[in-house]
């Protein structure tokens, strides 16, 4: 299965049993380095977790990490940035945690975290935001954002559908849109499609409102732009809102349903709310909003625009799940001039392991591991990054994953 890599020693891979994860002791995770700041911040993430695990169980679990390549650091090694090895290595081990990567704008390559999400059938992209105590947030109510985006990770215009303005095939389809149906594009126009399936909403509401019963959460959004694209974004909302009636009827209440009144106990709202209006309303009442749902370019704009609510991406987790498989990231980029430096705030990707804790079922570390992190901020010991908005001395990457490790061992004591 595996051409120039193989599994370590002294692991068990996770398991798919009666549709669920069986998780051993020892599971076996790939871990991808990614580009830029990414050797540093996930290696720093990884010392966390391993911290967070060690104080929770006592020794009796452990993670046994497994370095396996995408980006940048595979192509001399297998010739693609994206080889076979390493598909198959998550495929096998079920989660995955990794580092960010390079897409090149314009030309070159096409994102290779598309691709992994494409190709693992990720569809999924889970992005909580939520505030920490001691970050210099430019936001009034930043203490009131607690929010989940559910973000469809497979379809829309990331779907890669397109093509340049001078291209054959762009003649083509402008002249066969122009004779079968009057349609008059600019001869420089480049085209792309935005393909959006009843399949892959309904599952991703589903996702989103499984995730709401098991996490108490008290409502679900949908974010859309279907006043205009009524046949994309429009069906995006008609098609969450069935699926929600279909499979959720007894646990959910629709807003049009209650006429001002309250949610009864024990139900969740299901509501929509118009892409531009959503944006401002995050701003305005961020208290309104707990889950959101939304086709994969508009998660992508509210997702960033919501981690600036609370101080940044650099404390933005994201998890790109699937149907049993996993693969858990920061949300933020590769940011290449502070590669090599021992500056980067490894925060994100550490959140984003502890998403990844909570995935297998270890909640006790994912929960000392937040715990460990949120104290260690919360005293103002912190990365450049936020240093540097408080007006205090920055510690490195390296220093500040040491204080975080401090805080989880006292913490679990």
């Amino acid at each position: 299965m595996f051409q120039k890599i193989k599994p370590p020693e002294g692991g068990e891979f996770i398991k798919v049993e009666g549709g669920k994860l069986v998780v051993p002791p020892n599971p076996i995770v790939p871990y991808i380095e990614g580009d830029g700041i990414g050797p540093e911040v996930v290696n720093a993430a990884r010392k966390m977790v391993d911290a967070a695990v060690e104080t929770s169980y006592k020794g009796e679990r452990k993670i046994v990490w497994w370095k396996v390549y995408a980006g940048i650091e595979a192509e001399p090694i297998y010739g693609t940035l994206l080889p076979e090895d390493t598909l198959n290595a998550i495929k096998t081990a079920r989660v995955a945690l990794k580092g960010p990567m390079t897409t090149p704008i314009g030309s070159g390559w096409r994102s290779v975290n598309v691709a992994l999400r494409q190709l693992l059938d990720l569809y999924a992209n889970i992005r909580p935001v939520k505030y920490i105590k001691g970050i210099p947030a430019p936001h009034k109510y930043a203490d009131k954002v607690d929010i989940i985006i559910f973000r469809e990770n497979t379809e829309d215009v990331y779907a890669g559908i397109e093509w340049k303005y001078d291209s054959p095939e762009a003649a083509k389809i402008r002249e066969f849109l122009k004779k079968e149906f009057n349609i008059q594009l600019r001869e420089d126009s480049g085209i792309g499609l935005k393909p959006i399936s009843r399949f892959a909403t309904r599952r991703i509401m589903r996702a989103a409102l499984n995730w709401a019963i098991e996490y108490n959460r008290k409502r679900v959004t949908v974010m859309h732009k279907g006043n205009i694209m009524k046949y994309t974004e429009g069906y995006f909302k008609i098609w969450a809102f069935e699926l929600a009636k279909e499979e959720f009827g007894d646990k959910v209440v629709f807003e049009e349903e209650l006429q001002g009144g309250e949610v009864p106990e024990g139900k969740i709202l299901v509501n929509d709310r118009i892409a531009d209006n959503m944006f401002n309303q995050i701003i305005t009442r961020p208290w309104d909003y707990d889950v959101i749902v939304t086709p994969n370019l508009n998660g992508d704009y509210l997702s960033d625009a919501a981690a600036a609510l609370v101080g940044g991406l650099g404390i933005a987790p994201g998890a790109n799940v699937g149907d049993n498989i996993g693969m858990f990231e920061p949300i933020h980029g590769s940011a290449p001039k502070y590669a090599g430096k021992n500056v980067a705030n490894p925060t994100a990707t550490a959140l984003s392991a502890a998403i990844m804790l909570d995935y297998i079922g270890w909640h006790e570390a994912a929960d000392l591991l937040r715990k460990g992190i949120e104290e260690t901020i919360a005293s103002h010991k912190v990365t450049q990054d936020i240093a540097r908005h408080l007006g205090i001395e920055p510690l490195s990457t390296t220093e500040f994953t040491e204080e975080v490790i401090k805080n989880i061992k006292r913490l679990g004591t």
